[in-house]
């Protein structure tokens, strides 16, 4: 069974990926900042890492960067939702320039999501 780790600070947000993904038949995992996502991925490595941008304490490039410098192969899709701005398609373009391999904005259309998951890891 294929893993995913969702690093989010809103639990709601987490809440609703992990049981769209569980559903979808992924074992899933989730942390409220990049920090403890990335002990977590340490511990126990998933298959994708499934990322918001703005999160207090270590927030999503800075994640970005640290995985992508620590595990290249990694498959990460970036999410946002803009913040105050509201222009969530900023954040997601400087994840992309940092190697992401998929952008969605947030709320995420649960199809997309789906295809996205399907097309870099399968299952």
């Amino acid at each position: 069974m294929k893993r995913i780790l969702i690093i989010d600070d809103e639990e709601q947000i987490r809440s609703l990926l992990r049981m769209t993904l569980e559903r979808a038949g992924y074992e899933v995992e989730d942390a409220p900042d990049g920090g403890i996502g990335l002990q977590l991925h340490r511990k126990n490595p998933a298959d994708l890492i499934i990322t918001d941008i703005l999160m207090p304490e270590k927030e999503g490039i800075e994640t970005i960067i640290e995985l992508r410098r620590k595990y290249p192969d990694l498959k990460i899709i970036a999410i946002s939702g803009g913040g105050r701005l509201k222009t969530p398609e900023i954040f997601l373009t400087m994840a992309e320039k940092f190697g992401v391999n998929r952008s969605l904005v947030k709320p995420v259309n649960r199809d997309d999501l789906l295809a996205a998951v399907k097309e870099l890891i399968g299952e």
